[in-house]
């Protein structure tokens, strides 16, 4: 059995999801007053939670200013993609190589949910929950690369989960998003590691381009 969810766990679990949702928006305050009134209880689990969400990169302390949600500069958000770029290109060309029939079987699963939790959200966006739930992570999973796991799911993971799902509400972006996992997961199901290394490459390329675009625009709106 499981043990019981406790109260800083809940409210870390919520505010992840608030956070990678867009639901939070970068630079946005935590409190840990306005958390107490919000779930009840004390300062100390409202605090754990935001300590938890320090450990994942997605609140960082602003001096006299408190805790805030992590606000990336586009400078920041290249770098991060760079490696990306390069590391995510490579564990989808060992995926190719070394996932089992039976792990493709579950890719192709996979993407029939995504698929049908694009239609619930009329087209509108493409989020996946952390984990086994999230295709990217599959993937680097299925390089059977304990390195690059570390890596790629480890301190920059939830980062990328929040930007990744920024993109995804851009027009058009969730399906052509899937189309290009669908195509990602037909190559590695070929045992085509070099069509699906460029495969992903080219759509962690299109996933920046798009951010790259909106957060320009949000800008010009400023």
């Amino acid at each position: 059995m499981s043990e019981p969810q406790t109260l800083a766990d809940k409210v870390f679990s919520e505010l992840t999801t608030a956070i990678v949702r867009g639901e939070l928006r970068p630079g946005s305050k935590l409190s840990e007053q306005t958390l107490v009134e919000r779930y009840g209880g004390s300062r100390a689990p409202m605090r754990e939670a935001i300590q938890k969400l320090e450990a994942r990169n997605l609140v960082v302390r602003v001096p006299h200013a408190g805790a805030r949600v992590v606000s990336l500069s586009l400078s920041e958000l290249r770098d991060i993609y760079e490696v990306r770029l390069e590391l995510e290109s490579m564990a989808c060309r060992l995926a190719a190589q070394r996932m089992s029939d039976a792990e493709i079987a579950e890719l192709y699963g996979l993407l029939a949910e995504h698929e049908a939790s694009i239609a619930a959200e009329q087209g509108q966006s493409y989020y996946q929950k952390a984990g086994d739930l999230d295709f990217h992570y599959r993937i680097i999973k299925g390089s059977q690369n304990s390195r690059l796991h570390q890596m790629l799911c480890g301190e920059l993971y939830h980062l990328v989960r929040m930007y990744r799902y920024q993109t995804s509400t851009s027009a058009k972006r969730p399906l052509q998003a899937l189309l290009e996992h669908q195509r990602i997961v037909e190559a590695i199901a070929a045992r085509d590691a070099e069509l699906a290394e460029l495969l992903m490459r080219r759509h962690i390329q299109a996933s920046l381009t798009n951010l790259e675009t909106r957060l320009a625009e949000e800008e010009g709106r400023l």
